[in-house]
C-alpha cells in the first residue's frame, strides 16, 4: 500500500495549482491532507469530489482555519473495506483522523503549532498527550500508521539552521522532548530509520523569500509507525519536488 501526506496550506488554493495533476501522476491509495481550510457548508457548495476516491472530510469549525481530509482510493475500499473512520473527542479544530482497516489504524495528524510567540505551547502540549494517550489505547487492538504535519523538527539534522532557531517554535526543548516521549513509547520514525544521515526538509517558510529554492527548510512532517511493524515498511520518501504548497507530500510504502 502507497500512503501519502500533504499539508497542503488550503484545499482550494493547492486545486488551483497542481493537485489534480498530482494525484494523476503518483495514484496514491491513501493521501492524507491537512491544513484544508475550509468549511464544510463550502465543501458541500463546491461540490468537492476527486475522481476515483472516497474523501472523508473533517473541517475545523472555524471557517478558512485547521482541518484534515483522507482521499483512499475506491479500488482499495473493494479489497480491503474501511471498518470505521472517526476523530478524537472535542476536536473543534479538525486536527485528527482515524481510519481502521482490517490488520492496522491509519491516523492523519495536524498537529498544533506553539505559536511565533509560543502561545499555543500548552495547548499543544495538551492536544499531543491526549492524542497519545488514545492512540496508545488503540494500539492494544492493532498497529498504528500515523502520518501528517507533526510541527516539531526533533533533531538538529532536521533544519537547515538548527543554532538561529533554538527555542522558536518547532525547535523548542518541550516540543523536541515530547516527540522523544512519542518515538520511546513504541513508535518510529520511519524516514529517519531508513535513512539516518539524509538532510532533507518537508516545509519551508514563505516569510523569508527564496527558503525553498535556497533549500533552508525543516522536516516537520513525518510518518511513524507502531514499532511492531516497522518491517513492513519498504520506502519513506519525500517528494520534495512536488511544488502547490510551503510543504513537500511524504510518502510510505507498506506490505
Amino acid at each position: 500500500m502507497h500512503i501519502f501526506s500533504w499539508n497542503v496550506n488550503g484545499i482550494r488554493a493547492v486545486l488551483r495549482k497542481n493537485f489534480k495533476d498530482f494525484l494523476s501522476r503518483y495514484t496514491p491509495e491513501v493521501l492524507f491532507l491537512q491544513e484544508i481550510k475550509i468549511a464544510q457548508k463550502d465543501i458541500e457548495k463546491e461540490g468537492l469530489e476527486f475522481s476515483g476516491y472516497e474523501t472523508y472530510w473533517n473541517p475545523a469549525q472555524r471557517p478558512g482555519y485547521s482541518g484534515t481530509a483522507a482521499l483512499v482510493k475506491k479500488d482499495l475500499l473493494k479489497k480491503n473495506p474501511l471498518k470505521q473512520v472517526s476523530s478524537i473527542e472535542k476536536d473543534e479544530e479538525g486536527r485528527a483522523q482515524f481510519l481502521e482497516f482490517k490488520d492496522f489504524y491509519l491516523a492523519n495528524i495536524y498537529f498544533p503549532n506553539a505559536g511565533p510567540d509560543l502561545g499555543r505551547m500548552d495547548f499543544k502540549i495538551k492536544f499531543n498527550n491526549g492524542l497519545l494517550r488514545e492512540i496508545k489505547n488503540l494500539e492494544k487492538n492493532k498497529p498504528f500508521i500515523i502520518g501528517g504535519d507533526y510541527n516539531v523538527a526533533r533533531e538538529e539534522i532536521d533544519l537547515a539552521r538548527p543554532k538561529q532557531n533554538v527555542g522558536n517554535a518547532g525547535f523548542t526543548e518541550e516540543e523536541r522532548a515530547w516527540m522523544n516521549k512519542f518515538l520511546n513509547s513504541g513508535f518510529a520514525d520511519t524516514f529517519r530509520k531508513l535513512h539516518p544521515q539524509t538532510e532533507k526538509y518537508t516545509w519551508w517558510t514563505y516569510r523569508a523569500p527564496g527558503a525553498r529554492e535556497k533549500n533552508i527548510g525543516w522536516r516537520i512532517d513525518y510518518f511513524c509507525v507502531s514499532d511492531r511493524i516497522l518491517k513492513r515498511v519498504q520506502k519513506s520518501e519525500i517528494l520534495d519536488n512536488v511544488q502547490g504548497s510551503d510543504h513537500a507530500p511524504i510518502k510510505i510504502k507498506i506490505t
